[in-house]
């Protein structure tokens, strides 16, 4: 997926890193309406969940969707996730996440996006994010209509 963003220049993206509670899931749970706008963006881009799965429900609730997981097993995840997303080629790659442990990631990536979602934000990862979503249904809408991502980012 390539996007000119005027006055910002080209934004390639191959890869989307989705956070899971607090960003794809609630309380383990897929937020409704995401399963299906997962299916919709594999068509473009390579799908990766990292989670250190708090409710232990991810491989579960994901099975059968377009999407790879990763389940972290260090403490903190922060740093981890970070080096994941730049095992992807950092600046190719669309983060997602809330949570503190999430600014990393979401600084290093090509584009970062902040979910409010009902658990909130972390303040740092807010201001790690490139955009800030009040839903991760309306981040995912960001990459399906790039137009949207051209009018939020445009100088």
């Amino acid at each position: 997926m390539r996007i000119s963003i005027p006055d910002r220049g080209e934004l390639e993206l191959k890869a989307a890193v989705f956070d899971y509670n607090g960003t794809l899931a609630d309380g383990g749970r897929l937020v409704e309406g995401v399963q299906d706008r997962l299916i919709m963006l594999s068509r473009t881009l390579d799908i990766y969940v990292i989670t250190a799965d708090t409710f232990g429900t991810v491989r579960q609730t994901l099975a059968g969707l377009p999407v790879q997981v990763v389940v972290l097993d260090v403490e903190p995840g922060g740093p981890a996730k970070e080096k994941f997303v730049h095992s992807l080629g950092a600046s190719v790659v669309a983060a997602f996440g809330n949570g503190a442990n999430d600014a990393l990631m979401l600084k290093a990536a090509g584009l970062g996006v902040v979910v409010l979602g009902d658990e909130g934000a972390a303040a740092e990862t807010l201001l790690n994010a490139d955009i800030a979503v009040s839903t991760i249904t309306r981040g995912i809408d960001l990459l399906l209509d790039p137009r949207r991502l051209v009018a939020t980012l445009r100088r």
